[in-house]
Parts: structure tokens; C-alpha cells; sequence
């Protein structure tokens, strides 16, 4: 009878490679476990590893935690409140346990229970600034802004460059109070271009409603030593977590001053890592219509805001562009704030849009500018200075100076 070497070779070889399996530590099991999770998305597999792992160690804590999160991950809800419940019952107080417990119960529309899990793990980690943030979230979620606002505000005590608290707190910010009245008034000085200085008031009303905060604007100017006035109203609906509206429409009678009417359209969007985009139009009709598409990014990173705008304005000849760049550096909360704005070409939402009228958009622009925001409780204060290098004819320019004073009042 002839015998096949290499079969033999196998069924002798079989046995080592199964006990070689059986003899993985807890912490090896743990790796394949984590590589079968993140790497290669493989949950089932995950699961098995894992628990193989706590039949060789059963307190090992940070293996039950991972088993809670794959579980909620997997979508097993009940298995997973199972593990977390029975790491609660062994009085476990890693952080990691509390922030993997108060994510399933948040993720999961289950607010007070996140909220007594995530008071729980602070009280054993009061100066956690993970624990601190998803209640932050937690509590804006469930539309609790005001408890949102303070959970923020202690992790910016903790921590003033946390990146997505300070974005948390941006978003919260028109949304603590129901009810705000600014005024504004800008200034502005020409060396050559025009023999008389500008004058605008605004005067605005904002009320934050179930669907998104609602403006009322009022302004008055005063250029080429001539009066004229303007309304305005502004909305911005949300459409969901992630997306919400800019809507916005302006009419006057005195065209020159100010355009007949302008309408205005973004979709705007707050993304993943602390990114924001928009895109949308902007026209203004004088004489005729204006249109201009505008497009920006924004990211926050630590206690800074970085944004980049661009505005393209095509005609039948050519397409003329505006870029600017801000930046903001948070001081103590959303309220405060230093900004340095630098860019070409004339942007709709300045003061000086009624220049469009004579197509000077189309010619060269440099401006740079910053600004200096703070509050004192309810009442917000800004100081902002801009200057302008304009061609205002071909080849012909002049310099403009712009200071900008406003005040709000919440309530």
C-alpha cells in the first residue's frame, strides 16, 4: 500500500496548529480581536476573539469595554448593555467604560440614561474633557442648549484649545437666547475715489424658532451725501444634524444707495473632524440683475476658526472672482474673539456692494482687515477696522478705510 507523505505531514501537523491557537494569551486574542474590528470591519470575527479572550481573563476590563462597543457597533443593542450592566455591577470606574456606556445610550436617542451614566463617570473624573464633551452633545441633541452651553464652558476651563468644543460652542451660541437686538454702524473714508464720507446703520431683531433663527434688519445710509433705507430678512432653517439653510432677500427704493432688491440661497453644512462647507448665490438687481456663486470651507482647529471664500460673478466676456480669508482666535467662549480677514475682490455681503452697479467688481481689489469681539454676560460688543486698495477705474485706484462698531443684547 503506498502512503502520501504529505497527508500524513498535515494530520500530524493539524493537531499543533490547534493548539497553537488555544494557547494565544488574552492579550494576543485582545490584537486580533481590535485588527478584526477597525482594519478589517469584520464585527462577527471581532466578537468571537474577544470573548475567547475573556475566557482567559475574565476582569480584564478593557477587553469587556471593547466587546460593549463592537456589540453596539454590530447593532446588538441588548448584548451590549448586557456587558456595560455587568462591568456597572463590578463597580468599574475606567473613564473609557463610561464614555463607551453614555455613546451607546446617546447614539441611540436615550438621553437621561446617557446623562446619569456620564454624571456617574464624572464624578470619579470631574476634569475629563471626554466625558464633559459628550454631554455637551448629549445635552444639545436633546435641544438643552443652555446645559450644553455649560458643560462647553467647563471644557474650554479645562482645555481652551479643545478643538470640538470650542465648534460645539459656536454652534450653541445663537441658540442659548431666543431673542436678539444689534445695531451696527460703519464708517467709511475715501482718499480719492469719492469727495464724501459713508454712514450705515443697521438695526436688527433675531428670534431663534423650532426650525432655525429668523432676522429682521433695518438699515439707513448716508453716501454721496445722500439718505436712503433698506429691509432685510434672513433665515436660517435646519435641515437636519448636518445640513441647514441660509435664506435671505433685501428690498429698497433709493437704488444707488442700496440695490432694489437682492435674494440670496446657501446650503451649508457641518461636516466630520470640525470641517464646515457651504455653496450657494448671491444677486443683486440696480439696473439689471447681478448673480455671484460663492463657495467656502471652514475648519476649526484647537481655539481657531479658519474660513476661505471665494465669489465668481460670470458676465458674457469673462468670470470675475473674490477670494477672502479669515481667521478667528478664540479667547473664554464664542462671543470672544480676535479676527484678521485678508482678500481681493468685492464681496455682496459688504457695505459697499451698491459699487457693483458699475461692474467695479470686475476691477482689482486688495483688502485686509481685523476685528476684536467680546462679552460682558448678555451683552456682546465688536470693534472692527478694514482697508481697501480699489481700483475704482482702470488702472486708477484710491484707498478706503472702514471701522465698524456693534453691540447686541440677548434676552
Amino acid at each position: 500500500m503506498r502512503i502520501n507523505l504529505g497527508y500524513v505531514a498535515l494530520i500530524m501537523l493539524l493537531p499543533l496548529k490547534i493548539y497553537g491557537q488555544q494557547t494565544l494569551s488574552a492579550d494576543e486574542l485582545f490584537v486580533k480581536a481590535r485588527t478584526a474590528a477597525f482594519d478589517n470591519k469584520d464585527y462577527p470575527t471581532s466578537i468571537t476573539l474577544a470573548k475567547q479572550a475573556l475566557e482567559k481573563a475574565p476582569n480584564y476590563t478593557d477587553i469587556s469595554i471593547f466587546l460593549g462597543r463592537i456589540y453596539t457597533w454590530n447593532k446588538d443593542l441588548k448584548s451590549a448593555r448586557s456587558v456595560f450592566d455587568e462591568l456597572g455591577k463590578r463597580d468599574v470606574r475606567d473613564e473609557d467604560y463610561f464614555i463607551a456606556y453614555a455613546s451607546l445610550e446617546y447614539w441611540n436617542d436615550q438621553y437621561p440614561k446617557a446623562i446619569e451614566i456620564l454624571d456617574k463617570g464624572l464624578s470619579y473624573h470631574p476634569q475629563s474633557e471626554g466625558l464633559w464633551l459628550l454631554k455637551a452633545k448629549v445635552y444639545y441633541a436633546n435641544k438643552q442648549y443652555i446645559e450644553s452651553e455649560k458643560a462647553v464652558k467647563t471644557i474650554l476651563t479645562i482645555n481652551p484649545k479643545n478643538t470640538e468644543a470650542n465648534s460645539l460652542a459656536v454652534k450653541i451660541n445663537d441658540l442659548t437666547s431666543k431673542n436678539a437686538v444689534s445695531i451696527t454702524y460703519n464708517y467709511s473714508h475715501f482718499d480719492k475715489q469719492f469727495d464724501d464720507d459713508w454712514h450705515l446703520v443697521g438695526v436688527s431683531y433675531k428670534r431663534i424658532t423650532p426650525i432655525g433663527s429668523v432676522i429682521l434688519r433695518g438699515n439707513y445710509a448716508n453716501k454721496f451725501a445722500q439718505n436712503g433705507t433698506q429691509i432685510e430678512l434672513e433665515a436660517y432653517p435646519r435641515l437636519s444634524k448636518t445640513f441647514y439653510l441660509y435664506v435671505g432677500g433685501g428690498y429698497s427704493n433709493d437704488v444707488g444707495l442700496f440695490p432694489k432688491y437682492r435674494t440670496g440661497v446657501s446650503l451649508n453644512a457641518n461636516l466630520p473632524h470640525s470641517f464646515e462647507a457651504e455653496i450657494g448665490y448671491r444677486q443683486l438687481y440696480f439696473s439689471n440683475s447681478i448673480w455671484m456663486y460663492t463657495a467656502a470651507v471652514g475648519k476649526y482647529y484647537k481655539n481657531f476658526w479658519f474660513n476661505l471664500r471665494t465669489y465668481i460673478t460670470p458676465d458674457n466676456k469673462n468670470i470675475s472672482h473674490s477670494y477672502t480669508a479669515t481667521v478667528r482666535y478664540y479667547t473664554k467662549s464664542a462671543q470672544d474673539y480676535f479676527a484678521f480677514q485678508i482678500g481681493t475682490g468685492i464681496s455682496p455681503e459688504e457695505s459697499r456692494n451698491n459699487l457693483l452697479e458699475n461692474e467695479t467688481y470686475k476691477l482689482k481689489t486688495f483688502k485686509v482687515g481685523a476685528e476684536y469681539n467680546f462679552s460682558v454676560k448678555r451683552n456682546l460688543f465688536s470693534l472692527g477696522a478694514m482697508y481697501y486698495n480699489q481700483e475704482y477705474l482702470p488702472n486708477t485706484t484710491g484707498s478706503q478705510f472702514d471701522i465698524t462698531l456693534g453691540y447686541t443684547r440677548k434676552f
